[in-house]
This record gives structure tokens, sequence and C-alpha cells, in this order.
């Protein structure tokens, strides 16, 4: 379990996935090829991502779950996929604004 609060840091330990809490709060079972995350700067990349959670993280991309409750920002791409709570996160789409006219 880790602790998001927006700012807050995590990296993968099983690929070189790193990313920054933009939104959410509280505690969280926060993974990333199948293995929990940790605190950026704590934790040494050992193994591979999991066959089912290694689709990869793309560099600048945000990261959300369904309810939009808790959002990342992937700060370095890897090659494993992040999942909250056993949920996998989708990449968040761009908000289409509304028409001018």
């Amino acid at each position: 379990m880790v602790e998001l609060k927006p700012g807050a840091r995590f990296q993968s330990t099983v690929c070189t996935t790193e990313v920054i809490v933009v939104k959410g709060a509280g505690e969280a079972d926060l993974t990333c090829g199948g293995a929990p995350m940790v605190d950026s700067g704590t934790g040494e990349i050992a193994g591979e991502p999991a066959a089912d959670a290694a689709e990869g993280t793309l560099l600048g991309k945000r990261y959300g779950d369904e309810d939009g409750t808790v959002e990342l920002l992937a700060t370095k791409a890897g090659a494993g996929s992040m999942a909250l709570g056993g949920a996998p996160l989708a990449v968040a789409q761009a908000k289409t604004l509304p028409a001018s006219d």
C-alpha cells in the first residue's frame, strides 16, 4: 500500500516506470508490472513485469481509474502497466472543449 497525495512520486520495482500523483488521496494498492510501486528513490529494479501487466507505460501520459478519482502522470516510461486495486489504469483522454461559436 502507498499513500496517495498530489505531488507524491512512486516508482516500479520491475521496470523503469516512475509516476507523480496529480489527483487522488489516501492509501491505495498501486502496482506496476504486477508488483507494488514504492516511493521514488527507495526501490531497486529486480525481475520483469508479469505477462498480464506488461502493456507498458508511456512517458508524459496521464493514467486514471474509471471513476476519475485518481490521476497519475508518467515521468519515466517502462515496460509494466499500472493498476490500482487490481483494476488496470487507462490513459486519460483529452477533454474536448465546448464550441465557442
